[in-house]
């Protein structure tokens, strides 16, 4: 008769800190690929896996040959299929890891009341423009980019390098503008650029009524540090999308309240 070893079962602190460190990695996979193409290829993968475990060789020697040369592959194949939610895992480190997000909790303690002063002399113009939009039911999309990457906005962007103010945005999105088409992206306290194009979310369970702007507003902030207004050309709804999670129909005091938080 074996006796089992209970030293071998021993809880410590490291591994205590070990199952906490890989729950929180795997919950944070799952809020990236979850509602997306991802999870269904994240399925097939996992059935070819099983398949390749359960086949037996000496019987199905044809399947269980196919099913071995893909999981040789296994890892090439998950970095080209998931190199979208890798980007967004790495980018969600990134900012976490920020020493910018560092300072924002030392001017949050130590100078509240000057930062919010700030905040709001910037925001305003926006929240200006977002009722102006509402009001007269003009489609725009504004994005928040924390890092501007150049090479992501500008090459299908118009520089603009412009302060930010209400007419011009109430400009840049009427419908006679030629910059009405895409995005307007705000970063360093500027308008950096208009009439991009952004990549689409892959999403599967948004409402059906989300058109072309909604996907790219969610899609921008799945990719990429930022975030994104939404409103609606056809009922004046305002949104808001952060890490591809959408907000609808949210008043101007949560809009303030989100970007006081966010910008």
């Amino acid at each position: 008769m074996q006796w089992i070893d209970f030293k071998l079962f021993r809880i410590t602190p490291f591994s205590i800190l070990d199952i906490v460190l890989l729950a929180i990695i795997i919950y944070q996979l799952y809020n990236l690929i979850r509602g997306t193409i991802a999870a269904n290829i994240f399925l097939g993968l996992a059935l070819i896996y099983v398949l390749y475990f359960i086949v037996p060789e000496s019987k199905m020697p044809l399947l269980a040959g196919i099913l071995k040369k893909v999981a040789d592959v296994g890892i090439i194949a998950v970095i080209v299929l998931f190199q979208q939610e890798i980007r967004r895992f790495l980018l969600l480190v990134g900012k976490n890891a920020s020493l910018q997000r560092n300072k924002a909790w030392w001017q949050y303690f130590f100078g509240k009341a000057e930062r919010e002063k700030d905040n709001y002399a910037r925001i305003k113009p926006i929240i200006d423009a977002c009722k102006s939009l509402k009001q007269t039911r003009t489609g725009a999309l504004i994005v928040f980019a924390k890092y501007y990457d150049e090479q992501f906005y500008q090459n299908s962007c118009e520089i603009i390098e412009a302060k930010i103010s209400k007419r011009l945005i109430e400009s840049i999105f009427q419908k006679n503008s030629p910059l009405h088409d895409g995005a307007v992206v705000i970063s360093e306290n500027k308008i950096k650029s208009a009439s991009c194009i952004l990549p689409l979310t892959e999403k599967t369970d948004l409402p059906t009524q989300f058109g072309l702007r909604h996907r790219a507003g969610i899609g921008v902030t799945e990719t990429n540090d930022a975030t994104a207004i939404i409103v609606s050309e056809e009922t004046g709804e305002i949104s808001y999308a952060k890490q591809g999670r959408v907000k609808m129909n949210i008043s101007f005091a949560e809009l303030e309240k989100l970007l006081n938080k966010d910008f």
